[in-house]
């Protein structure tokens, strides 16, 4: 019998994933003790240089408004004038897994989210990226050589077919591992003991 892990499910350019940010930090540290976990990206928006619909735009804008309302998230709208959105979220799907090989997955997340959501910068571009690798301590002539490599494109793809056989239904998502079986958690954007105390039932 293989021993339970959980899965969180993301996207670091996600806008309900910065919603869920805070809640999901008290989750992480309360499972800890409890089970292993591991993190996986989805992603959203494959690699484009076009500029994002307008259409897309004042959608992604009313949801930003919609998740500040209901969670309290901050965000920083300045980003739609200042900046030329792209649909490309693969960009930022890499930089974690970079960042992963040296322990800074969840550093880097939080860095990419900040500079999107608060500081009105474009994670879409690999400028923008490349100073957030250096703000966290990588090295930024391995980082540029890497960003697009196709080593980094082929486990960014291996890591979204996964994502996607498991019983998920967007981002973010959690799914239980227990003896092979995958299991859907209930995600609770306002409270981590909904979660919790589902996973501990089925322990």
């Amino acid at each position: 019998m293989s021993k339970p892990s959980l899965f969180y499910v993301y996207d670091p350019m996600c806008s309900w994933c910065w919603g869920y940010r805070r809640t999901w930090q008290l989750l992480q540290e309360n499972l800890a003790p409890v089970l292993p976990i591991s993190t996986m990206v989805g992603g959203l928006a494959e690699d484009s240089d076009l500029p994002m619909p307008a259409a897309m735009q004042t959608f992604l804008q009313q949801t930003w408004h919609k998740i500040s309302s209901e969670l309290g998230a901050k965000f920083n709208f300045d980003f739609w004038s200042q900046c030329q959105p792209k649909r490309s979220t693969y960009p930022s799907c890499r930089a974690v897994i970079f960042a992963r090989k040296y322990q800074k997955e969840q550093v880097m997340c939080l860095a990419i989210q900040e500079a999107y959501y608060l500081q009105a910068k474009n994670p879409s571009e690999i400028s923008t990226l490349t100073e957030i690798a250096i703000s966290i301590g990588l090295n930024a002539d391995l980082f540029a050589q890497q960003i697009n490599s196709e080593e980094l494109k082929q486990q960014l793809a291996e890591e979204i077919i996964m994502a996607r056989q498991m019983p998920i239904q967007g981002f973010p998502s959690l799914v239980l591992a227990v003896n092979g079986e995958f299991f859907p958690i209930p995600l609770d954007y306002k409270n981590w003991r909904t979660s919790y105390d589902v996973i501990l039932a089925k322990l």
